[in-house]
């Protein structure tokens, strides 16, 4: 079943009587530095070391963040990442800024961001030299003397990455640059934050409270949606070690870069947000939409991540790729992700007494998304699109009757359409609330050309608490519609017992398919549904190869070379349509041989929300394995890889010889 939880508040009231109270823990560096996650700017993931990383453009930043209303939001620190020094340091050992980049040098760079109420961040290596080719110096050997330089500069950050460290000790590396800091600031007023970017190597979550403000705990982010949600996974578990002034760093925001849909940088920003992450910025924003601006300026999604309790978002709950991750807040209230990993539509739901809220008559829902206030009886629930992220904020109310009742949109049944044959879709309405949603219409619209029509009723005086209003329809698709998602427009309208009329848009997607083939066929010669890929698109006969389309090489296992099969990269899942017609997968698995000994992967086929198969982890050290999976009766097949749980690094997986039969 897919259903879609309405949008939920302006305002919240204060949290119930007997609503569980906490307080949070004085910051591990006692320092009254980050007691909430930073938030500001880094150039790294749109520029790299190109020759637009300069000056002009970190100024065009810090302008930006005033004009654009993101300096109100909480955004703070514009921060320089490799490749502003030249490579080697003047005759006394200092550090010189690329002059061609900063003619004026950083300490006037700095003084012009301060002048806009921000602050400046700088970047460094806890190694000989930085992690760019080029080889700018590090500050293995030169902590005190290049803190001192850094904050008689008047920076306010720094990032201490972990590039060409020779071996020293993560733990003495670090410390050393923290003690080094704090001689700086003793000397010229001016603390740092520190941000540690070690990339969970060490597992600094376990030792560095009290080293630094922050630190990494995972490798580097990529604009692709199998990097984004790998790190997620990663980064998720660790919500112990979190708190006011030392925070988990799951890395620098993607939004905007152009990799990923805006249903995915939502989920991306919301996500970052219920976790308690730092949030700086990746994208040039000189070049930003619109709707990149309305993500990264969303108040109240901010306002999740500020939160002065500090607490990171739990997981609830996550079977079927359906995350529900809970983050208490100091109010009392909580805010609740449900996010959707699939690539298909899901209905995510959970309950207030789930996420940690006390028993009350009412509860207050707030969707930081469409900025609306509904009330609901206690069922916390959303279709959440492919991919996507419903971001609410609920607490006990009790004036819970002052907000109409939050109802749930969505299909009540599997959206598969054959073009040219008319096909039954229900839609479903459900009271979530105290009271009956009154004078109910619902409509339901598809693209052009196609025909909808209702074929019970879409109308009705109430649905009670509880209840719900199930309306069938004729859909049919015009002959020679092409395969694949078409959007559909589920509407509805009602009102509260007050009379405050409320109106919901939910959109939908009904998949266009075709019957599956009798007899058996390679996966690599059927069309897909959906497919999801940790780099580049999943390939079709060839390996994953880089980071382009048509760009793999053979499939190769072991040195078998096969001729069909798919190539994929962790985290990756490939749909496909079998009504209910199909019996089994059978397949070679493996991790490419491209990647020479790199590359941690594991299999798994699910039929529908079955997982019928499971390989195991595999690395390029094990032969192919046979897999066999039986899925009969499935409505979908999908074929996921997961990353082994150590990160998606070279993790080229193959389906070779993928085949189906029905």
């Amino acid at each position: 079943m897919l259903l879609l939880a309405s949008g939920l508040t302006t305002g919240l009231a204060a949290p119930a009587a007997g609503a569980p109270a906490r307080t949070s823990a004085a910051p591990a560096l006692a320092d009254g530095l980050a007691l909430t996650p930073p938030m500001g700017f880094n150039n790294w993931n749109s520029t790299h070391c190109r020759a637009e990383f300069n000056e002009d453009m970190v100024k065009g930043i810090a302008d930006l963040f005033v004009d654009k209303g993101l300096k109100d939001a909480g955004y703070q620190y514009v921060n320089l990442d490799d490749c502003w020094a030249l490579p080697s340091r003047d005759a006394e050992g200092r550090l010189v800024p690329d002059p061609a980049r900063f003619p004026h040098g950083i300490k006037a760079l700095a003084d012009y961001v301060h002048t806009k109420g921000l602050k400046l961040g700088i970047y460094t290596s806890a190694g000989t030299k930085t992690c760019d080719s080029a080889g700018f110096p590090g500050a293995l050997g030169h902590e005190y003397d290049d803190a001192r330089q850094f904050a008689g500069w008047g920076v306010d950050y720094l990032k201490y990455d972990n590039c060409n460290n020779q071996g020293v000790d993560a733990r003495q590396r670090y410390t050393t640059m923290r003690d080094a800091l704090k001689a700086a600031a003793r000397e010229t007023g001016r603390p740092l934050v520190y941000s540690i970017c070690e990339w969970g190597q060490n597992k600094p979550w376990e030792w560095a409270a009290d080293v630094g403000h922050l630190w990494r705990t995972t490798g580097d982010i990529s604009d692709t949606w199998g990097s984004m949600l790998s790190i997620l996974k990663q980064n998720l578990p660790l919500a112990p070690y979190a708190g006011p002034g030392h925070w988990n760093d799951p890395d620098m925001l993607e939004v905007g870069n152009g990799g990923m849909t805006d249903t995915e940088y939502r989920s991306h920003f919301s996500l970052w947000a219920v976790m308690a992450a730092p949030l700086l910025i990746g994208t040039d924003l000189r070049r930003a939409t619109a709707a990149t601006y309305d993500i990264l300026g969303n108040k109240e999604v901010i306002a999740v991540d500020q939160d002065p309790l500090g607490r990171q978002g739990t997981v609830v709950s996550s079977a079927g790729g359906r995350w529900v991750v809970a983050k208490e807040m100091k109010d009392g209230s909580r805010a609740v992700a449900l996010f959707n990993e699939s690539g298909r539509p899901q209905r995510i739901a959970t309950t207030a007494a789930a996420v940690g809220l006390p028993a009350a008559a009412g509860y207050g829902l707030r969707d930081l998304w469409r900025h609306e206030t509904l009330h609901t009886a206690g069922t916390i629930a959303a279709a959440v699109p492919a991919h996507g992220t419903v971001l609410v904020r609920v607490f006990a109310d009790r004036r819970w009757a002052a907000h109409p009742p939050a109802v749930e949109l969505g299909l009540a049944d599997a959206p598969f359409v054959q073009a040219g044959r008319p096909a039954g879709l229900t839609t479903a309405l459900t009271d979530l609330g105290r009271v009956p949603a009154a004078r109910v219409f619902v409509s339901l619209t598809g693209p052009e050309g196609w025909t909808v029509r209702p074929a019970s009723p879409a109308t009705a005086v109430a649905v009670p608490p509880g209840g719900s209003l199930r309306t069938r329809w004729t859909v049919t698709a015009p002959p020679g519609t092409p395969t694949g998602p078409h959007g559909l427009t589920l509407r509805a309208r009602y009102s509260s017992p007050s009379g405050e009329r409320v109106e919901e848009t939910l959109p939908l997607t009904a998949s266009v398919v075709v019957a599956p083939p009798s007899g058996t066929s390679y996966l690599s010669d059927l069309p897909w549904l959906t497919a999801t890929n940790g780099w580049g698109p999943a390939e079709r006969d060839t390996s994953n190869g880089e980071s382009a389309a048509g760009d793999g090489r053979p499939i190769t296992l072991g040195g078998a070379v096969y001729a069909k099969g798919l190539g994929v990269h962790a985290e990756s899942a490939v749909e496909f349509y079998t009504g209910r017609a199909c019996t089994s997968v059978t397949a070679d698995i493996g991790v490419d041989d491209e990647k020479g000994d790199r590359g941690t992967v594991a299999f798994e086929v699910w039929a529908d929300d079955t997982r019928v198969a499971s390989s195991g982890v595999l690395t390029n050290a094990a032969p192919a394995r046979p897999l066999t999976a039986d899925v009969t009766g499935a409505q979908v097949v999908r074929l996921v890889v997961t990353d082994g749980g150590d990160g998606i690094d070279s993790d080229h997986a193959d389906w070779a010889d993928a085949r189906l039969s029905c």
